[in-house]
């Protein structure tokens, strides 16, 4: 017995004619890999995120729309900073929610990580123009190599960094100044009960300023003086471990007034670490500016580490032309430089 299909007498082969396509009954189209390009869509400047909801100013417009991701940029999302397309209900309709569909070139991006052997890098802030590193000169004491940790952030993103030293009013700044006399990063002294206004004012005009600082160096006080709208929390200090309260919990842009020329601030909570995982060897070696002309005149793939042969820095220190705080600033390099190649090297 056979088990071959056999056609009868006279039946064709079939073909693709004979070939019947059940209808479409919902009518939807071919699905593509095109995607619309919203080139009429309105453009906005993201104010800040919370739980997957962003708040966007609407360019030349004075309101701000909730809006959630597209989800064809869910995996890399925007941050405050960023300027973002819209599409959906732009209106400030109760339960309006707008979305977002495409993020604009950025001009800059400030990161950082957990630490220096994270390898997963946070986005802090987009398109900001300069770092504005505020320090308390007491209660909490000063952190030098975490202000070199900023400034080397601050190299590492394209941003100009100026040093605000808060209450000037309670210790004499200028030993911890020292530290930082070979760096030509503008300084500004700032007393408890007459903050410097007048000299921000000029700092930060026409600018977007990050600032950063660690907890309970006076930083949301200031912000609320520059910006009294804003209405940022303010908390003390605990006297007996000297450690801030976090009372800024969220990145946030504050538009300043009309004095500060379209100025704007991107306040970002209180950090007692800054990781430097994703910064280059080069932009660090940068960030130490009053040591950089130093460190060309070192012999070629010089490591600048403590025990490498002929470190013109060594040189340096036991010459003394790096003044009273030159070891100390080389030290300081060098813990960077160290920590940043065991984390290359894992």
């Amino acid at each position: 017995m056979s088990w071959l299909y056999e056609p009868e007498p006279g039946q064709n082969d079939l073909d693709e004619t004979d070939v019947r396509v059940r209808p479409n009954p919902k009518g939807n189209k071919p699905r593509t890999k095109k995607r619309p390009e919203y080139a009429e869509a309105p453009l906005g400047l993201v104010l800040g995120v919370d739980v997957g909801r962003y708040r966007v100013l609407i360019d030349g417009e004075d309101r701000v729309v909730n809006a959630t991701m597209g989800k064809e940029l869910r995996k890399t999302g925007a941050v405050v900073g960023d300027r973002v397309a819209l599409a959906g209900d732009t209106s400030e309709n109760e339960g309006a929610l707008a979305r977002v569909v495409r993020i604009e070139p950025r001009t800059s991006l400030l990161r950082r990580s957990a630490d220096d052997s994270d390898q997963v890098e946070r986005v802090i802030v987009a398109n900001a123009t300069q770092m504005v590193i505020v320090v308390a000169i007491a209660n909490p004491e000063p952190r030098t190599r975490l202000i070199d940790r900023y400034l080397a952030a601050a190299y590492d993103a394209g941003l100009k960094p100026i040093l605000v030293i808060t209450k000037t009013d309670l210790a004499n700044p200028d030993d911890f100044l020292a530290n930082f006399a070979g760096l030509s990063i503008p300084v500004v002294l700032n007393r408890s009960d007459k903050p410097a206004l007048p000299q921000l004012r000029d700092l930060l005009a026409g600018q977007t300023s990050v600032f950063v600082g660690h907890s309970g160096v006076g930083k949301s006080t200031l912000v609320n003086s520059l910006a009294p709208h804003a209405m940022r929390a303010t908390g003390g200090v605990n006297v007996v471990t000297g450690r801030g309260r976090h009372t800024s919990s969220s990145v946030r842009a504050i538009r300043l007034d009309e004095s500060f020329n379209g100025g704007w601030i991107i306040d970002t909570p209180g950090v007692r670490s800054f990781g430097l995982g994703h910064v280059k060897p080069e932009n660090l070696l940068r960030s130490f500016e009053d040591l950089y002309q130093v460190i060309e005149t070192c012999p070629r793939d010089c490591s600048h580490s403590a025990d490498a042969p002929d470190c013109a820095l060594d040189e340096a220190i036991e010459e003394g032309t790096l003044g009273t705080s030159g070891a100390a600033r080389v030290d300081s390099l060098r813990r960077l430089i160290q920590s940043i190649a065991n984390n290359s090297s894992e």
